[in-house]
């Protein structure tokens, strides 16, 4: 059995300061679109996440480009996912000497972009 070499170009960002699962509302609107279609939609998405992917996914286009020297033509967003990174606790001060316990939420978010044959 021969294996077929598929190019694939990755990006990734580690520590978002964003839950998951507000990053993966955005990310299943691009998942297998054309990198052209996936740009303007994460473009015009009311959504604090999309900032995160546009800058990400342009960042994987161009190591697509410099690295694997793929055709900006031909590429579209194979994977995206967003995993659970480490949770910040924090404290609050609550009613009758006692606390509340804070959670701040990180993200690792992946891009996979391939070529089209």
């Amino acid at each position: 059995m021969e294996e077929t070499l598929v190019n694939e170009a990755k990006a990734t960002l580690k520590f978002a300061r964003i839950s998951a699962r507000k990053v993966k509302i955005v990310a299943d609107l691009i998942k297998g679109k054309d990198i052209d279609e996936a740009i303007s939609i994460v473009k015009f998405t009311p959504k604090v996440a999309s900032e995160m992917i546009e800058k990400l996914l342009k960042s994987a286009i161009a190591n697509a480009e410099n690295n694997h020297g793929m055709k900006h033509e031909s590429l579209y967003v194979a994977e995206i996912f967003a995993n659970q990174g480490p949770t910040l606790k924090r404290i609050r001060p609550a009613a009758k000497g006692s606390a509340v316990r804070i959670r701040k939420r990180t993200s690792h978010i992946t891009i996979v972009l391939k070529e089209k044959k």
